[in-house]
Formats: C-alpha cells, sequence, structure tokens
C-alpha cells in the first residue's frame, strides 16, 4: 500500500449537472450521494493515473527475488498478474461496496512474499501463504472478529507498522536503485551498507535515480496530481535516451529500450500457480503460521485506516464516523487479498491514493469501474510497462516511504513511553533487519513487557499476550534447539 495527502473536495456543480436518475444512478446512489456522472469519470481517471505505478513497481520487486531453488518470476508475467488482479478487484470493490476506493497489490507486503517468504519455500508455497491470509481477513469479517481484533492492538502501535513498512519501502529503493549496496564480507567491517557500489556515487542509471527522486518530491511539494507516475514516465523517458546515445554497462533488471511492437496479448502464466500448503512443509507448522499472520497484519491495518480514511474524505461515514456497509468492503478487501495470492501478483489491498479521485468528486463506486477498466486496458501494453528500469521507478518507493511516515508518526503518543518504546523498536527494526517480520514481533513482545512493568499489564488485551507469546517463543526456538 502507499500514501498520498488527501485532495480537497472540489466545489458543487450547477444544479442540473448531475446525472438523470436513471438505472445506473440509482445503482450507484450518484444523485444521493450529490455526485455527478463527470465527477465519477473525472475521480476514476485521477485514482487511476495516481496509482498506476504499481504496474511497474510490484513486477520489479517480486521479480528481482528468487525462490528457495532459484526461481525468479518472469517479469512479463507479473505485470500481466499485477494489472488483472487490480482490475478484477477494484471493479468488485465499486459494484460490492459502492465506494470509490481502488486496490492493486499492497507495497511493503510484496517485500515481505519476495524477502521473507520466496527465500525459505517456492513460489507457489509462498503464494499460497498469501491466499491463507486472504481467507483468514473474510473469516474475521464473516464472524464480525476483524475489527475486534483492530481493537486489541494499540492505535500507536499500529501506526508503527505502517510507519516500519514506509522505512523498510525506502530501504529497498535505494538499495534496487543500486544507491546503496552491501559492503562486501570480505571488507571485515561492522558497516553494512556503503553509497553507490564502491562507496561512491556514479554512473547514469544512479542518476536517473538521484533525479528521480528530486523530481518526484517536487511534483509531490507542488501538490501535482498522479505525480509518481509522471516521474515514472519522465525518467524512463530520461533513461531510453541516455541508453540510445551513451555506453551504459548495466541497468539491472531491465534495460530501457523501446519495445519494437508496444502492444502485445497478456500472458497469464502465473495466474494459479499456488500451493496452499506446500510452505509449512519447507518451514515447519509454527513458522508458517507466523509467516501467515505476518502477511495478515501487513495487509491487515493499512487496509483499515485507508478505507476509513478516504471514506471519511467522501464524506461516506456517519456522526459517529462509522461507514455503512463496512462488512461489504472489508469481506472485498479480504478477497482481494486471496486474489492477489492466486494470481501470484502479491496481497492486493486499498490504496490510498483513491483520495485523489476523491478530490476530483468521486463518492461511489463508480469511480472504481472507471479505474478498474484503465487497468484492464493495461494488460495489453506489458511491453512499454515492461522497458522501465528499477532507476526510474524506484524513486517512487523512497517518496511512498516518507509519505507513509508523514501521515502516521504525528499520530503516536511520544509521551507515553510504554507505546513510543515499541513503536521505536517496530519501526527500526523492520529496515535494520530487512525483516517485517521481525519488526512486528520485537515491537509486540516490547509493548507487553513494558505494560507489565509499567504495572499497567490489565490494559493490554489478551489477545496481545497471545501473539506477543508466540513472537517470544519463535525467537527462542533457536536456543531451545527447535529449529
Amino acid at each position: 500500500m502507499s500514501s498520498s495527502a488527501p485532495a480537497k473536495a472540489p466545489a458543487p456543480e450547477q444544479p442540473g449537472s448531475g446525472p438523470a436518475h436513471s438505472a445506473l444512478d440509482r445503482f450507484f446512489r450518484i444523485s444521493e450521494r450529490g455526485s455527478t456522472l463527470s465527477r465519477e469519470v473525472r475521480g476514476g481517471l485521477a485514482t487511476f493515473f495516481a496509482m498506476a505505478y504499481i504496474i511497474v513497481l510490484n513486477p520489479i520487486i517480486l521479480g528481482s527475488a528468487k525462490d528457495m531453488y532459484g526461481h525468479q518470476l518472469d517479469n512479463g508475467q507479473l505485470v500481466t498478474a499485477t494489472a488483472l488482479t487490480a482490475a478484477l478487484t477494484t471493479l468488485l470493490m465499486g459494484v460490492i461496496g459502492n465506494v470509490p476506493i481502488a486496490l492493486a497489490a499492497g507495497l511493503g507486503v510484496n517485500s515481505v512474499v519476495a524477502l521473507q517468504l520466496a527465500p525459505r519455500m517456492s513460489w507457489p508455497d509462498a503464494m499460497g501463504m498469501v491466499v491463507l491470509a486472504g481467507f483468514v481477513v473474510m473469516l474475521l469479517v464473516a464472524t464480525g472478529l476483524r475489527e475486534r481484533v483492530m481493537n486489541a492492538v494499540p492505535y500507536g502501535l499500529r501506526k508503527a507498522i505502517s510507519i516500519g513498512i514506509g522505512l523498510f519501502i525506502m530501504l529497498i529503493g535505494l538499495v534496487d536503485a543500486g544507491f546503496v549496496s552491501r559492503i562486501p564480507d570480505a571488507a571485515q567491517t561492522t558497516v553494512p551498507l556503503q553509497l553507490g557500489g564502491d562507496g561512491h556515487l556514479g554512473g547514469w542509471p544512479v542518476l536517473v535515480f538521484v533525479v528521480g527522486v528530486l523530481l518526484t518530491f517536487a511534483l509531490i511539494v507542488r501538490k501535482v496530481s498522479g505525480a509518481i507516475l509522471i516521474s515514472i514516465v519522465v525518467m524512463t523517458v530520461v533513461a531510453v535516451i541516455i541508453e540510445a546515445v551513451a555506453e551504459v554497462p548495466s541497468w539491472g533488471l531491465t534495460a530501457p529500450k523501446w519495445p519494437g511492437n508496444p502492444v502485445a496479448s497478456p500472458d497469464f502464466g502465473l495466474v494459479g500457480q499456488v500451493s496452499l500448503f506446500g510452505g509449512f512443509e519447507k518451514v515447519g507448522l509454527l513458522t508458517g503460521v507466523l509467516f501467515v499472520f505476518t502477511v495478515l497484519l501487513s495487509c491487515f491495518f493499512d487496509a483499515m485506516g485507508t478505507i476509513m480514511g478516504v471514506s471519511d474524505e467522501a464524506k461516506l461515514t456517519d456522526a459517529q464516523g462509522q461507514m455503512p456497509g463496512i462488512n461489504k468492503v472489508l469481506f472485498v478487501d479480504g478477497l482481494a487479498v486471496a486474489a492477489g495470492g492466486a494470481s501470484s501478483s502479491s496481497a492486493t489491498t486499498a490504496f490510498v491514493e483513491s483520495t485523489a479521485g476523491v478530490g476530483e468528486g468521486a463518492r461511489t463506486g463508480l469511480a472504481n469501474v472507471v479505474t478498474g477498466g484503465l487497468f484492464a486496458a493495461a494488460l495489453f501494453l506489458t511491453p512499454v510497462a515492461t522497458m522501465v528500469p528499477s532507476q526510474a521507478a524506484t524513486p517512487a518507493l523512497v517518496a511512498v516511504g516518507f509519505l507513509i511516515l508523514a501521515g502516521s508518526v504525528k499520530e503516536i503518543d511520544w509521551a507515553d513511553y510504554t507505546i513510543a518504546i515499541p513503536a521505536f523498536v517496530t519501526m527500526l527494526m523492520m529496515p535494520f533487519t530487512y525483516s517485517i517480520t521481525n519488526g512486528i514481533g520485537m515491537g509486540f513482545v516490547t509493548f507487553a513487557v513494558l505494560r507489565l512493568a509499567a504495572g499497567r499489564g490489565r490494559e493490554v488485551p489478551a489477545a496481545m499476550y497471545a501473539v506477543a507469546a508466540v513472537f517470544a517463543f519463535y525467537y527462542l526456538m533457536p536456543a531451545l534447539g527447535l529449529t
């Protein structure tokens, strides 16, 4: 998932400019919510252009990783899987949930799949765990437990999880672009990372990345809609020109060359390549459960916050801040997680970039129909999407990391050390250990211990104690000789 600042709603259009009370209007309740057909179309377009970068970024993150057998996912197939799942789930959210909240592969959880799950098992095993996490989300919604589980984790710790994911995403962007690199073990140094490949920045690809970061932030400061996508497009053009006129030894994963035919049939080769329980055979029951739990948490809280934030911005909540019919929205969100695993595009979740569409006036699911239709059209532009080098796309990871942090860090109560310290541990352990699982686990354990130490143990829900105990046991397994 990613983040952007909500845009202000436009001024009301003149009476008579809205749609007639047609079947379409009645189905989506367009007039009832004070919107018009033109607003919904504009909103759908704005949301797509604000989040279309995921078609490029998700294949780069997943395609750069290898499973335990050394297998890598095909970049073209990943583009197809990402666009297909975004199209279907966004359409479902529009038709079933009737809200202008688009969905696509979540940034953060795809890193969990690529860097934590896949290296320990096969790709179908890893995607199977994503499907299982989606099933759990749907079960929690069906039983009414999702909102109760939400309340078990303190608000500040939930925000820390988002921040930690943002910092982790930023570090991945820096590493994938070659801006920082791992110092070889032969160097015998305690410093794990260095600037560039040899302690200095050099080469055209890194220059493209640096200029891309500055351009992205400049557009964000100027409040330009679709800033991230514009930056990716501009820097891809720059990279293509550089590749054509200069000698560039290597761009890494993708060389920026214009394809002979920009339109091609989508490749659905990854769809359905899933093994639901194969991963447990590779890593064991406890580790497998923790992996599923990590995917669940990575999707769970970000999606809940995004759904409520966008719906509030769109004035779809009541006086108590509750959104009528939210269970339909939450169920589609859980279905989207499972669908992402089933297509091998990683978990799909709600995108806060939907606020771009809300800012254009979108208030109903019709905007989602427009956004979903554009993702479907993108299925036939795979050659164009796969020509984008990581140095042109990864500035988005840095920008998204900042936006997540900026939107969440102020929400933590830093004066209460029993929440501030666990939040600190959570957000830093994710990038420093290159593991979202470690950040969540260490944060939960720290929170339970500190609340007990402060004599406030009764304030901790039983569910938090249970989760903290599972994580503590997980970390003690090597010492106990259980791994």
